[in-house]
């Protein structure tokens, strides 16, 4: 196992300017497991596996799809009761989403179970979850490279210490700059950066920034990279955990200390990933994703980048 991700698994029903679709698959354990799959794939690494809870009206064919690109769905439990659900729309610049409902059933009372033969992969990474349940990921998992996590603004109001003290126990944070700002209590984002940094012991901040690209902070070096310029954005719920199931992947395809010029690679393809969900609703752009259409936009945007 090279990358294990822990993370919700979900019917959503978005609505944005181009249209609406209802009950798709998704979740941060959806995006960002069929992202690390599509990589591990490409890069000719391990499996990656899921944990995760649905509910009994979870379709067969959803599961077949969370199981491509060899994905190990062993720890995918299934509970009596409704799978997650949540609704809300995207307007104007589709910068961030309204909630209009949010239904927890089976996951509200979700309890990671890390498989025995997936407790020491090279990268285990807690995507966004409550941090207690991050915490009980890491007490079972003993990775050989990195720990990381991603964490939201709900977990910052409402469990502020319990947060802080699971971004103790990881490598590599990743957050936005919204919630970067939040953490440190200061609107300059750089400073603010640095200020979570000395909160944590995480040797890489990773801020995500939307239209605007992404910062990193690794070591005492900072790499600021672009998003991807594209016209067609069609719903951007998911972009932030295909980046972040990209990233993983790719730094698990390496050994040893993260260096400046491998996180740099993987935040550039992280972003290039990131820029295929967007163009669809659900998963779809990452279901019909391939490796020559990848590399063909990878080229373009590292042309960008000079």
């Amino acid at each position: 196992m090279d990358v294990l991700l822990v993370g919700s698994i979900a019917y959503d029903s978005v609505t944005s300017p181009v249209g609406q679709v209802k009950h798709a698959l998704g979740g941060s354990a959806t995006y960002g497991g069929l992202a690390a799959s599509f990589h591990a794939q490409r890069l000719g690494i391990g499996k990656v596996g899921l944990v995760g809870v649905v509910g009994e009206d979870f379709s067969d064919e959803d599961r077949l799809i969370l199981a491509s690109h060899g994905t190990d769905v062993s720890g995918i439990e299934t509970a009596a009761g409704e799978t997650f659900r949540w609704e809300g729309a995207y307007e104007g610049s589709m910068a961030e989403a309204e909630t209009y409902a949010t239904h927890l059933n089976v996951f509200e009372h979700f309890q990671p179970k890390v498989p025995e033969h997936a407790r020491t992969p090279k990268v285990t990474f807690c995507a966004n979850l409550h941090p207690a349940l991050q915490a009980s990921v890491l007490d079972q998992t003993t990775p050989n490279r990195i720990s990381m996590l991603d964490s939201m603004n709900l977990w910052i109001n409402i469990a502020r210490e319990p947060l802080l003290e699971v971004m103790q126990r990881v490598d590599l944070i990743i957050i936005n700059d919204g919630e970067v700002r939040m953490l440190a209590e200061d609107e300059n984002l750089i400073r603010a950066a640095h200020t979570v940094r000395s909160m944590t012991s995480a040797s890489t901040l990773v801020v995500k920034r939307g239209e605007h690209g992404v910062l990193a902070f690794h070591g005492d070096e900072i790499i600021a990279l672009p998003a991807f310029p594209t016209a067609d954005v069609c719903d951007p719920t998911g972009c932030g955990d295909t980046f972040a199931g990209t990233l993983a992947a790719y730094i698990a395809s390496g050994d040893g200390p993260l260096g400046r010029d491998e996180l740099r690679t993987a935040l550039v393809a992280a972003t290039v990933s990131a820029s295929f969900t967007l163009q669809s609703f659900g998963v779809e752009a990452l279901q019909t994703m391939t490796s020559e259409a990848f590399a063909h936009r990878l080229s373009r945007f590292e042309n960008i980048l000079g």
